[in-house]
């Protein structure tokens, strides 16, 4: 897909991962409307990249729809959804307090799988009526799991749970939505330099690195970006699920 023909919805797009992928796909000549709660900080980084905002609950099927609804009306279409929005909570199964608390099990649930979901169905609706490409192409999706999907570690079982159903739906949507034109790939970064990181104590972060392969730092969003903005330019790139993480396996 040609970057300069891209009109994108980057969901969780006012801070983090979501903020470095909408700023990646801006400079690179695509269109992007920002989905996020943080109204205040959404418009903000709308108007520094040139981009649109719209208020969205990704677990909420008409603020889902309205932000479409946005989206098409400020770019004149949508071609690129990337799901960036996400939660997450340290419990252990059991722990000092007790057992771990149903609803926030069913709530990590509901926003990073289901909304996830929710907003591939109603996006890849719309993507549907688009002029295909040269290669057949109408859209192009990234999901972003985690490498807690894979080896998450104690405290994450809800936050693990849900990653890796991201990382085990990408095969059946990518053939539900084959005949569509519309490819879907998904990110599983390791740990990045996000807002919520960068509370943490200097010497915290450098212990974090620590474990870390190569190269021996935490990631940048950056890079993120980029690699979000590959997997929507590379029209070969399909049902993958791609670590980004220096290595890092945790345990």
């Amino acid at each position: 897909m040609d970057i300069t023909q891209t009109a994108a919805i980057v969901t969780g797009g006012a801070s983090g991962l979501g903020a470095a992928t909408a700023r990646e796909l801006a400079a690179a000549g695509a269109k992007v409307t920002l989905f996020d709660r943080d109204r205040a900080r959404g418009e903000e980084l709308a108007a520094e990249i040139g981009a649109t905002f719209a208020e969205v609950d990704v677990t909420d099927e008409a603020s889902i729809k309205a932000g479409i609804a946005a989206a098409v009306k400020a770019m004149g279409k949508v071609n690129a959804l990337v799901n960036c929005a996400g939660i997450a909570y340290a419990i252990k199964t059991v722990g000092r307090d007790g057992a771990h608390p149903l609803d926030a099990y069913r709530r990590t649930i509901d926003v990073n799988l289901v909304g996830t979901f929710n907003c591939i169905r109603l996006v890849s609706e719309v993507m549907a009526g688009n002029e295909a490409n040269a290669d057949g192409e109408r859209g192009a999706i990234v999901n972003t799991a985690s490498i807690a999907a894979f080896d998450g570690q104690k405290g994450q079982v809800a936050y693990a749970a849900s990653k890796a159903g991201v990382v085990g739906m990408a095969l059946p949507i990518a053939r539900d939505l084959a005949s569509l034109g519309i490819r879907v790939n998904t990110i599983a970064p390791g740990i990045f330099l996000t807002p919520m990181l960068m509370t943490l104590s200097e010497e915290a972060r450098t212990a974090l690195a620590a474990d870390v392969t190569f190269p021996k730092r935490l990631g940048q969003p950056e890079e993120y970006g980029k690699l979000a903005r590959f997997m929507i330019e590379c029209a070969y790139l399909n049902a993958e699920s791609i670590r980004i993480d220096g290595a890092l396996r945790m345990r």
